[in-house]
């Protein structure tokens, strides 16, 4: 009998422990218990139900395309709660000298692929839109190297591209700035699309033909809120298995074994998997991994964001579509705002409205230590200089979220390389989370899956019946 330990019990970590569960009931012969250090379970998946207004503390969807997350919900008994965004009312803008320009038609991502609606927008200046219609004949380079995603923006479409367009979706999506952040890394995608067509318009048209045949909608979630996920994971994890509020203090090899402390108590294990960030991973392994491992993970940086909720009683007036995006050169501290109500149906009652404005990311950490009273007067005095919007809200939610997004900077693959080659020589241990694979929910979902498969694979522990079934 094989004992595992899970240590973080957040989206990663209940993944995990998902995963050797459902091994369990096929008849492994394993057990594991997962150790979260807050009251909660779930982590960044947390949604507050207050009169009828469904708010989100962390994310409020996951993209529909990475199908893995819709067939974990599928397999939890969740299928008939999934809902998709309301794309037929999808419009997102960029606020640009005060005012909000809609996104052209068109656009994927940062790449126009209808150069006529492009050509009418008023985003662009014309030599931008002079720089789009050249780089439909941009030829793949021989070689390139790896780029930031500014430098790699850039090259195809110029710099106003990059500070109306990627920054500001990167730091509403990384908190992120697209002068750190790897282009391979980040946008894996868009890299191969070069390497393949040269240019990215060309490339995404192609795959735009793909996309249509596939997808419906673009983003999707839960009808009750997001935590019904991490809610319906929990469920299936016996209470044995569970200990809150059990921060672990040291894990150590001995013996072919890994002892686990936490609250006073040690423990002893076969297998270990880290849920946890980087950086907290390299200080629980400091003395026991090799220097150069924990090194890796130290050089894996986070950023920090905070979110606020503010419900109307009223149909105030906001644009149609999902929210806008806000560069960096307006000046203001909101980096992107949500329409909630427009976006998901049945997340503000009848004509109410609900709006979620998001702050911090790498360049204004420091917002982190506003109050609750502060953060609110800099949301409702900037959202009344965006969209003229006055009325006082019915309530307003505040929730931080320090250190809590990885940052994929350049060199991000090489470390993420490394790691994993030090962990392939180390049986019983792994590694999940969002700083290794990608950091949305559905990444997060596999990565946790992953890591418990690889400590299983380490101890060659299959089910009778998936022997059966060889």
């Amino acid at each position: 009998m094989k004992r595992i330990a899970v240590i973080g019990g957040g989206v990663s970590g209940l993944a995990a422990a998902c995963e050797l569960e459902k091994k369990i009931k096929n008849g492994a012969e394993l057990e594991y218990v997962i150790f979260e250090a807050s009251s909660r379970f779930g982590g960044v998946l947390q949604t507050e139900n207050i009169d009828d207004f469904a708010i989100e503390a962390g994310p409020d969807s996951f993209l529909t395309e990475k199908t893995w997350a819709a067939d974990l919900c599928r397999e939890l008994g969740l299928g008939n709660q999934l809902i998709s965004s309301n794309d037929g009312e999808r419009k997102t803008y960029i606020l640009v000298k005060g005012r909000l320009v809609p996104l052209p038609d068109g656009l994927m991502f940062m790449v126009p692929t209808k150069i006529q609606s492009t050509l009418l927008s008023p985003l662009f200046s014309w030599t931008t839109k002079l720089r789009m219609l050249a780089e439909w004949f941009y030829r793949p380079a021989s070689e390139v190297h790896e780029s930031t995603v500014a430098e790699f923006v850039q090259r195809h479409y110029g710099r106003e591209m990059v500070e109306r367009l990627a920054d500001p979706l990167l730091a509403g999506v990384y908190g992120g700035s697209a002068d750190e952040l790897s282009a391979n890394a980040v946008l894996p995608r868009l890299v191969e699309l070069e390497a393949k067509y040269g240019s990215l318009g060309r490339g995404m048209v192609a795959l735009r033909k793909v996309r249509r045949e596939k997808q419906s909608s673009i983003f999707t979630s839960l009808r009750n809120g997001m935590q019904e996920m991490s809610d319906a994971m929990l469920s299936r994890i016996p209470e044995a298995a569970r200990r809150p509020n059990a921060p672990v203090q040291s894990v150590a090899p001995e013996s072919g074994k890994w002892l686990v402390v936490s609250n006073e108590r040690t423990e002893e294990f076969d297998g270990v998997v880290f849920a946890l960030p980087a950086y907290v991973c390299a200080d629980l392994l400091q003395s026991s991994a090799p220097q150069q491992f924990s090194s890796d993970l130290r050089q894996i940086p986070y950023s920090s964001s905070v979110t606020v909720a503010l419900a109307y009683d009223e149909d105030i007036r906001v644009p149609p579509g999902f929210g806008f995006l806000v560069p960096r050169s307006e000046g203001k501290r909101i980096l992107a705002c949500t329409f909630v109500h427009q976006k998901f149906a049945g997340r503000a009652p009848g004509s109410k409205a609900l709006l979620r404005c998001f702050l911090g990311g790498s360049r204004d950490e420091q917002i982190l230590h506003s109050t609750d009273k502060e953060l609110e007067a800099i949301v409702r005095r900037e959202l009344g200089e965006i969209l003229g919007l006055s009325a006082t809200p019915l309530f307003t939610r505040i929730y931080r979220w320090p250190k809590a997004i990885a940052q994929y900077i350049v060199g991000h693959k090489a470390i993420v390389d490394r790691i994993k080659s030090m962990l392939s020589e180390v049986p019983g241990l792994a590694l999940a989370g969002n700083a290794y694979g990608g950091i949305g929910i559905p990444d997060c979902l596999r990565s946790g899956s992953e890591a418990a498969m690889k400590v299983l694979s380490d101890f060659a522990i299959t089910s009778p019946r998936a022997r059966v079934n060889q």
